[in-house]
């Protein structure tokens, strides 16, 4: 499925299920606002997290990209799914 062929809302919604799939955190936690403290992800969840982004979306995600600036779930949505729209297009 190409990335550009999806509106914001399944892009977040499909980025956060990686994020709690890949991160093991519950649902329920992962909101936009939450701190990636706050939900006890390390710096291997977050490459595990990416690399399944590249595998769902069919991109390559640098790893010095701005995601490692995220402070919250939402700041890592907004960062990957900037980086799939332009990587798609």
């Amino acid at each position: 499925m190409e990335a550009k062929a999806l509106d914001r809302t399944e892009l977040t919604n499909q980025i956060i299920d990686v994020i709690v799939k890949e991160g093991m955190v519950d649902r329920e936690k992962a909101t936009l606002d939450a701190t990636i403290e706050s939900l006890d992800l390390k710096s291997i969840d977050i490459v595990m997290i990416l690399t399944a982004i590249e595998e769902k979306f069919d991109v390559y995600i640098p790893m010095d990209g701005p995601f490692h600036e995220a402070r919250n779930i939402g700041d890592l949505v907004d960062a990957i799914a900037a980086y799939i729209g332009k990587e798609k297009s």
